[in-house]
């Protein structure tokens, strides 16, 4: 554990008492002139870490025209400005993505030493040229509209362009109040933010498209949370995690644009979204709003079949919280599936069970329905049309890629009319006898086929132990080696070396997580430092994470943990 206590020992402690780090600068545009916005002041000797800016939002999006930053019904807008409350008392860089840093931000490592660096990751200082704002966005929260909704505890800084030219947008997540925070305290909590941070960039090395997280900065200030929802109040530590996205916009940030009847900054967004993000669709093209459409139910099938490859149920899949870009935003209480189980609810408040990672495809296909229903004002009657043809085709490019993926994790090439049945049969053994989902695939990613066809699988492949107990294992073997035998100029070694590819040794199981936040909770963050570097390269066995158990049975205390959606 030598290399973890050496990284954990970079923590830095910096004070939050001071004020007055910001100064008025010009807004972006000539007409915005008498807004002012703040910047830091950058008082250490070396340059200021990343220059950002916010004229691209600003110069194309309108903003809301109250300045004044307390709770209300916004109209009108896109965003709100609203400065970060920084944390109280000393604040602790807990933990940073070394590959966020410096393949996305351009950062040398060494900057992770400077104490104002740690200020700019908690907000208790800005970046030049960032102009912190709020999104308006509403949404269907278990399928009901929930109304005006927006960055409650979040604040978008920026945009950074890096060398390789993508466009990134930093948002702070626990920041503080904005005019979206409802009757929440702007804050999130230690627990729910290491689980953010640790699954944004674990779901981006399993190849999920995601948003991306820096940093978690921790403090010693009090947030007290009913975690869940029983009056059982419980004072934890506030937290504060920098997280990045090509674009933060989702389906909601239509939705309430087109409940309120604001048609004009409808089509002004949706203009944007497509000229900045959807490079294939040409702005003057006149069906371009079903264009964007048909890319959305495509991707965000495809998402969500990616989703469904790893074991991951996102636990609140309501249309604030699906992204136009079709990548997973807004970890909350999700969950890595362990024992097969279609049923499986991670959210502790979900009652009915409407987001079990088995109704993921369906909850997909409701959020668009509801991304349908907020462009109708712009489509014209044959395009209404088009656009729900197009939503028909869902469940069908969806199980196809569905197909595609669990192909791939058994090893299988080209395609033939009973692959589906052989993947079917698969998981009706694995539900049926309670085998893991991560295990049983990467051990039959291990496995030779002779090891296989003799039946000589051994207790130290458990997940394959377990799967073999089912009296129909052996038919299923047939079926597969029969499969994988009718593959011309293939062999053994090539078909585990593509299995291994893509059946990870390791996801973030909700009791690694938890075991990581137990030890946090008491100042020592060597299991997040430990998650995070295991977690980027999950496809690869590791001593420390072997030493650790990540890829052992899980301890029997697992199956009684609980997440919910207080963070």
């Amino acid at each position: 554990m030598s290399q973890v206590i050496a990284l954990t020992a970079l923590v830095i402690t910096v004070s939050t008492g001071a004020s007055g780090f910001w100064e008025p600068v010009q807004s972006c545009r000539k007409d915005r002139s008498a807004l002012t916005y703040s910047r830091p002041k950058w008082t250490c000797s070396a340059p200021p870490p990343l220059k950002l800016t916010a004229c691209r939002l600003l110069d194309s999006l309108p903003l809301d025209e109250v300045k004044d930053n307390f709770v209300r019904t916004v109209k009108r807008c896109i965003f709100s400005q609203s400065q970060p409350t920084p944390l109280k008392g000393a604040v602790h860089l807990a933990a940073i993505s070394k590959d966020v840093l410096e393949d996305i931000l351009d950062l040398d490592e060494s900057v992770m030493h400077s104490e104002d660096f740690v200020q700019f990751l908690s907000g208790v200082r800005l970046f030049p040229g960032s102009i912190p704002l709020a999104h308006r966005y509403g949404g269907h929260q278990f399928g009901h509209w929930a109304g005006q909704l927006g960055d409650g505890r979040a604040h978008l800084l920026g945009e950074y362009t890096n060398r390789k030219g993508e466009r990134w947008e930093l948002q702070l997540k626990g920041s503080g109040k904005t005019p979206y925070s409802r009757s929440g305290d702007g804050r999130a909590v230690l627990r729910s933010s290491v689980r953010e941070f640790l699954c944004s960039e674990a779901m981006h090395f399993l190849n999920v498209p995601t948003s991306r997280a820096l940093s978690l900065v921790v403090s010693e200030e009090a947030v007290w949370r009913d975690q869940f929802y029983n009056g059982s109040m419980k004072r934890e530590r506030g937290a504060v995690v920098l997280r990045l996205a090509p674009s933060w916009f989702r389906i909601g940030s239509l939705e309430i644009l087109a409940k309120a009847g604001e048609l004009d900054v409808l089509r002004t967004l949706l203009n944007f979204v497509i000229e900045q993000h959807f490079a294939v669709i040409k702005p003057s093209d006149p069906n371009k709003y079903v264009a964007f459409f048909s890319v959305v139910v495509n991707e965000t099938a495809h998402m969500i079949a990616k989703w469904m490859s790893v074991g991951f149920a996102h636990g609140v899949c309501n249309t604030d919280n699906f992204s136009l870009l079709s990548i997973t935003i807004d970890y909350g209480p999700f969950g890595f599936m362990e024992t097969y189980n279609p049923n499986f609810v991670p959210n502790s408040s979900d009652d009915e069970g409407r987001y079990s990672i088995g109704a993921q495809a369906n909850v997909g296909l409701f959020n668009l329905q509801k991304l349908l229903e907020a462009l109708h004002p712009v489509l014209s009657l044959d395009q209404r049309e088009q656009a729900e043809q197009i939503l028909r085709e869902y469940p069908q490019i969806y199980h196809r890629r569905f197909h595609e993926l669990f192909k791939g994790k058994l090893g299988l090439l080209g395609d033939e009319d009973d692959d589906a049945y052989l993947i079917a049969f698969l998981l009706k053994l694995m539900e049926d006898s309670g085998a893991d989902f991560t295990m049983t695939f990467r051990q039959l990613s291990e496995v030779t086929l002779l090891q296989l066809q003799n039946n000589s699988i051994t207790q130290a492949m458990w997940a394959l132990w377990d799967l073999s107990s089912h009296e129909y294992f052996s038919d299923w073997v047939s079926l597969y080696l029969q499969r994988l035998r009718s593959q011309s100029g293939d062999s053994d070694e090539h078909r585990q070396c593509r299995m291994r590819a893509v059946n990870p040794w390791y996801v973030l199981r909700n009791w690694m997580a938890e075991s990581a936040i137990r030890k946090a909770e008491n100042n020592d963050f060597s299991e997040v430092e430990l998650l995070q570097q295991i977690l980027t390269k999950p496809f690869v066995k590791q001593e420390w994470a072997e030493s650790a158990g990540y890829s052992s049975r899980p301890p029997a205390w697992a199956s009684e943990l609980r997440v919910s959606c207080s963070s």
